[in-house]
């Protein structure tokens, strides 16, 4: 074994300290004395050729050299050097010669041979009838084999450090991929592997078909790192099984982009990445509704609040392809708003899309400029996606998380109310489901909010769409755990039993479009987010298909620990989607109606006004209390958490409230809430 080891150090060796000095030669000699080089090589070989032509099919007892004339080689030599220069034959670069240096060799060696022939003629040589054919076979061989020679010594050189991989999918998008591999040195292409039997045992430029089962010996003995899949057309289903395969490999999967990304032109063959979110899921998105999207969106204005967000970037270019009338991107960050702008301004231009999109920085807590927006622009459908919705972060900041979500909503939906908006869409989220955290209740808070304005005489249809988790959001623990892996791990994650419903960005925002256009008024809409995954198991599928492990004995010793930290505050192992049991379906498979308890408007209008006082107030007793009492499953909740409640060293504490004249009116009546009202329900 050692000897083994010891041997291939040296060969090791011996290959590096060569190609070092194969660069060091390129470095030092000129270009003009390379191409002089390859001059004079040709020309020797020109010379070989042309006395091989003359011994070959001369009369026995002939000396063949004496039939060649100094004039004749002279002439030769200087035709082929002008013949082969004008060519471009020392233009080409060797080491990415293709089928185009393949016919200028022969079109230059034709040349050549023809002015071996008007030599012939013109110098009376006496040379066999077979010299010109002899000529030409030997000079395209000799030309053409130390070209071949040279190509594969760049290849092998520049190989050498290249990374190993295998090609999943032997099609026609796999043979692309390993024509656009070739032209460079990063990946060394090990073998195809394709599930077509026929194709087994076939080569292709070089590379042997294989089946899957070849794979792990393949993995072993070339010690490949990457399988690249090269298999756009393949079904969702068919992509998680192939992956799933390949995850008890100590290999990356990547691949090219899909088939339907392929056709819009918006990738390229040669585009390879990380594998889709989509996926990590493994379930095939059901085709989205046409009729129910372009209901309240074809030929309407068109706002979305929070438009710089995850959700609400990926809602703006779902509506794009829906032809809305006017499209309005309204958000609190300016980089966010920026970056959105200029994205689905892109897309407009490249889809040749002509319609107004307007971008306007505000708050949704603002309810008069709201209310202005929509009277100015005339707003028919709006989709509210502005929120806090990272669990932690408002456990930190309860008093600013649960303004923003609850006034955010109240401000969006009153302002909505009084300007005659068609179509209101809260998106909320399964956290909303008893909640035990601060965010969860202001979502609840925020539906009760939705379904309270629905009991009233308003001209607006409010409903509300409830889904999990969504990868790739901002809040998602997909981004972290490549960032971690990248960074060599350890991957944490908050407890060894903890699920969550996951469903790509995607089709969470095509089911919200269609959703919207399903309500009647107050509606509570869940989509079917299939079954919850835990996320350890998806930590661990992170991580062997990005070519780690989590076993310390693997055959590369390349590993990632996870690591447990314990659940943060707010957080709890399980999601839920219902409050209850009563759910109907919706004509949609993916989109269920959820029958849930309410409040009437005048009941949960007090309580609103009492929770956002408590926020002015930084109350966080009186808030968690106000949210116990109208938040079903809400209880129990202490503000242990809240950066400035810790500091001011009132955790535990009850604040002691003044007693409030009735005749006085408020300073910052804007801290009160968006109507002020002091009415309390009737008995």
């Amino acid at each position: 074994m050692v000897r083994k080891m010891a041997s291939k150090f040296h060969f090791k060796t011996l290959r590096t300290l060569s190609v070092s000095v194969w660069l060091l030669a390129r470095r030092l000699v000129p270009p003009s004395f390379r191409v002089s080089g390859w001059l004079i090589l040709d020309l020797a070989v020109v010379l070989g050729a042309l006395f091989g032509a003359a011994s070959i099919g001369a009369e026995a007892g002939v000396p063949s050299l004496d039939a060649l004339t100094p004039l004749t080689v002279v002439t030769l030599l200087i035709g082929t050097a002008v013949i082969f220069t004008s060519q471009g034959l020392y233009r080409s670069v060797i080491r990415y010669m293709g089928q185009q240096a393949v016919w200028d060799l022969v079109k230059a060696v034709s040349f050549s041979t023809l002015t071996l022939a008007a030599a012939i003629f013109f110098t009376d040589a006496d040379l066999p009838a077979t010299a010109a054919l002899v000529y030409w076979l030997l000079l395209f061989v000799g030309v053409g084999g130390s070209r071949l020679i040279s190509r594969a010594w760049h290849q092998s050189s520049a190989y050498a450090d290249a990374r190993r991989v295998i090609i999943y999918g032997a099609g026609e998008s796999g043979r692309q991929l390993l024509n656009a591999l070739n032209q460079g040195t990063d990946y060394r292409v090990v073998a195809f592997i394709d599930d077509n039997p026929s194709l087994h045992e076939t080569v292709i430029n070089g590379r042997l078909v294989l089946g899957s089962d070849d794979l792990p010996s393949l993995v072993q003995e070339h010690a490949v790192r990457q399988v690249l899949l090269a298999i756009p057309s393949a079904s969702q289903e068919r992509r998680r099984a192939i992956i799933n395969s390949l995850g008890g490999l100590p290999v990356r999967v990547r691949t090219i982009p899909k088939i339907s990304e392929l056709i819009s032109g918006n990738s390229i063959v040669n585009q390879i990445q990380d594998v889709d979110l989509d996926d990590l899921l493994g379930r095939e998105p059901v085709p989205p509704h046409p009729e129910l999207i372009d209901r309240c969106i074809t030929d309407k204005v068109v706002m979305v609040t929070g438009a710089g967000g995850s959700i609400g970037s990926e809602l703006c270019r779902q509506i794009l392809a829906s032809s809305p009338k006017e499209l309005i991107l309204l958000d609190i960050s300016e980089f966010a708003l920026y970056s959105v702008d200029r994205e689905i301004k892109r897309i407009c231009q490249r889809q040749g899309l002509r319609f107004p999109v307007v971008t306007l920085l505000g708050s949704v807590r603002d309810e008069q400029r709201l209310e202005s927006i929509f009277r100015i622009f005339s707003v028919d459908t709006v989709y509210h996606a502005a929120a806090y919705k990272h669990v932690p972060m408002v456990e930190y900041n309860v008093a600013e998380g649960v303004a923003n979500n609850v006034h955010g909503t109240w401000s969006a939906a009153w302002a909505a109310h009084r300007a005659d908006v068609d179509t209101f869409v809260l998106v909320s989220t399964d956290k909303a489901v008893r909640p035990t955290n601060v965010m969860g209740a202001s979502k609840r808070f925020a539906e009760l909010i939705l379904q309270g304005l629905s009991q009233i005489e308003t001209q607006t249809r409010f409903c509300i769409v409830r889904f999990g988790n969504v990868l790739g959001s901002s809040g998602s623990v997909i981004p972290l755990f490549r960032e971690q892996i990248s960074s060599g791990g350890p991957v944490t994650v908050t407890h060894p039993e903890v699920s969550r419903y996951f469903m790509s960005i995607r089709e969470a925002a095509q089911l919200v479009l269609q959703a919207g256009a399903l309500g009647t008024g107050g509606d509570v809409f869940v989509l079917d987010m299939g079954e919850p995954v835990r996320i350890t198991e998806l930590a661990e599928r992170m991580i062997r298909l990005s070519g780690y492990d989590i076993e310390r004995d693997n055959m590369f010793g390349e590993h990632i620990d996870i690591e447990y930290i314990g659940l943060r505050p707010g957080e709890k192992l399980h999601e839920e989607l219902l409050l209850g049991t009563s759910v109907t379906g919706t004509g949609h498979p993916m989109i269920m109606r959820a029958e849930e308890e309410s409040f009437d408007f005048d009941f949960i209008e007090d309580a609103a006004h009492r929770l956002l006082r408590a926020c002015a107030e930084m109350d966080l007793n009186d808030v968690t209390s106000i949210f116990t009492e109208h938040v079903l499953g809400f209880s129990g909740h202490e503000p242990r958490h809240d950066y400035v409640w810790v500091k001011q060293g009132r955790v535990g504490k009850r604040v002691r409230k003044m007693p409030e004249a009735e005749n006085v009116t408020p300073i910052r009546p804007e801290l009160v809430g968006p109507r002020q009202s002091t009415r309390r329900p009737a008995d």
